[in-house]
């Protein structure tokens, strides 16, 4: 996720390339960040931790055992648009609270990105500590929106942001990838299935946002009485596909508060 971010923000130049100092586990993967990304790249996490912004983008898992070696360790002493340091957290189900005890002497915001961010297309939300002045809430959120939209939520709404718009892109995927094989069923061949399964769904999303309809509105649209359409509606119906993606949701956000 830190190099879905930072991707289209290093391209566009939104952040000089020589201003990023970044720490990974393996010599393999800070080989493959210095060339993707062209910035300084270390097994080694103390440069990081100098900076007044760091991004902390590690496995909820690994939070005890990084903030265990931090223990003691203090914050650079300048503040950034604020008395603290920044630091930005994208793990999952992490709270507020744990980060600010994790990493006292910090300003701790969580922010909720999804994949899209890579084609500016994201949705990000972020809640914010107490110790984090308005002015650097205002920095992350605007540097946010130049990947995609950006919502302010209270952190108790962040796991089901999370589970809907961080996780559902899978589930869309899983529903693209279904569609596609239904069309290799009916007789395409699937080089064609995948692109037109794509292709139809960009377009209803579209549709739906563009003329402001309900998916109730666009489904009654295209189900004529007695048709090709509602015969497959039924189908789907009976094998439950809208229970099943709205368990697969309420399963990610529940997954979401196990991490914390």
């Amino acid at each position: 996720m830190a190099q879905a971010l930072l991707s289209p923000l290093l391209e566009e130049g939104l952040i000089p390339r020589q201003s990023v100092c970044a720490a990974v586990a393996s010599e393999a993967s800070a080989q493959a960040a210095r060339e993707r990304f062209g910035c300084a790249v270390d097994t080694a996490a103390d440069a990081v931790w100098t900076a007044p912004v760091v991004l902390l983008a590690i496995k909820p898992q690994q939070l005890q055992a990084l903030a265990a070696a931090r223990a003691g360790e203090a914050a650079p002493a300048a503040g950034f648009l604020g008395p603290r340091p920044l630091l930005i957290s994208v793990l999952a189900g992490v709270t507020l609270a744990r980060l600010q005890q994790s990493f006292p002497g910090w300003a701790c915001i969580r922010v909720v990105p999804n994949t899209p961010v890579l084609v500016r297309q994201g949705l990000t939300a972020l809640a914010c500590a107490p110790e984090v002045s308005a002015e650097q809430a205002d920095w992350v959120a605007e540097l946010l929106r130049r990947v995609g939209e950006v919502h302010r939520l209270p952190e108790a709404q962040l796991d089901g942001f999370l589970a809907l718009t961080s996780s559902g892109p899978a589930f869309a995927a899983l529903v693209c990838e279904a569609l596609a094989d239904g069309g290799v069923a009916a007789g395409l061949p699937r080089a064609l299935a995948l692109p037109l399964a794509e292709k139809m769904l960009a377009g209803s999303m579209a549709l739906l946002e563009q003329q402001g309809l309900h998916p109730a509105e666009l489904k009654d649209l295209v189900a004529s009485p007695a048709g090709t359409t509602v015969a497959g509606l039924r189908v789907l119906e009976r094998a439950g596909l809208r229970s099943a993606l709205l368990e697969a949701v309420l399963a990610a956000a529940e997954r979401s508060r196990a991490l914390a």
